[in-house]
């Protein structure tokens, strides 16, 4: 807000003008002339009939400004009305005009499905890489996790598989073609394991093996040498048998002292199932690692 101002007192009056607007009314209160009420109020009606004619003037004006504009959007809309009227042959044809282009068009593709590592190990024609008991196998010992260790003994290969195995297993391996036959042997805390794997030239042979094999009758031999005595020559021994594509694998676990196993020995039962799993899993990175191989080719 502005702030409001004062005029200053004791000053020279200006002279009031009837004409004018706000302008100051000679009033003395120091006289003893009276103001002339007739004068006043004539002067009053004269003001008023001026605003009047004004306002009156000014709606004059803005009657004709508003129908000079009427004027003016009649005009305008002639034309336009005359433009749109003209003969489709003042109009440039579509000749002439810029084609639409055409989006390229792109043949669909998509990704080959990726490899089975099962496949390369399930067949004789895929499964082409070096095999024997030490490349399955490598190294002198095995560690699981940070601490567990599993000392290495001794290996072997032969394509005799029945000289590899006892009891009803060696007819078993005969009848279904066995080519090969490899065994490992682990020992930690006392406990022995040997593993044994039979190689044939299909995964059909290896599944048919699995389904024959009794356990409690058809065994591998152990493998003892290396700081692993014979083992499992009287006692009893945990033995399993399983397969993965082409390959039939076989565990005999038990004590090194001659202790019977039983299911109570949960450590030694541990042992040898330790031992089974690694050799599926070396089973299957041998799949894993020829997909691979193939994959990048």
């Amino acid at each position: 807000m502005r702030p409001m101002s004062y005029g200053q007192q004791g000053g020279p009056q200006s002279q009031w003008d009837p004409w004018t607007p706000h302008s100051q009314q000679p009033w003395n209160s120091g006289t003893d002339e009276t103001p002339d009420w007739a004068a006043l109020a004539e002067a009053s009606e004269t003001r008023n009939k001026r605003r009047r004619l004004f306002l009156i003037g000014g709606g004059a004006l803005a009657t004709v400004a508003i129908g000079a504009a009427v004027a003016v959007a009649v005009v305008s809309a002639n034309d336009s009305n005359s433009a749109s009227n003209k003969p489709a042959s003042g109009v440039p044809g579509t000749s002439g005009l810029p084609t639409q282009p055409t989006a390229p068009s792109f043949a669909s593709t998509s990704a080959p499905p990726p490899l089975d590592p099962k496949d390369f190990i399930s067949s004789k024609s895929k499964d082409t890489a070096p095999l024997s008991a030490e490349s399955l196998f490598p190294g002198t010992q095995l560690t699981v996790g940070s601490d567990t260790v599993y000392k290495k003994g001794a290996t072997d290969d032969t394509k005799n598989c029945s000289a590899a195995t006892k009891g009803g297993l060696p007819k078993i391996l005969t009848d279904n073609d066995c080519t090969s036959f490899m065994r490992v042997s682990y020992v930690k805390d006392g406990v022995a394991v040997t593993v044994g794997v039979a190689v044939f030239d299909n995964a059909a042979q290896a599944t048919k093996v699995k389904g024959k094999v009794n356990t409690d009758t058809d065994l591998i031999r152990t493998l003892p040498g290396k700081g692993i005595k014979d083992f499992c020559t009287s006692a009893f021994c945990l033995v399993t048998a399983n397969s993965y594509g082409r390959y039939a694998y076989f565990t005999l676990t038990g004590f090194t002292n001659g202790k019977d196993m039983t299911d109570k020995d949960t450590e030694a039962l541990q042992v040898g199932e330790t031992l089974e799993d690694f050799t599926f899993r070396q089973i299957r990175r041998r799949g894993e690692i020829q997909a691979s191989a193939a994959a990048g080719e």
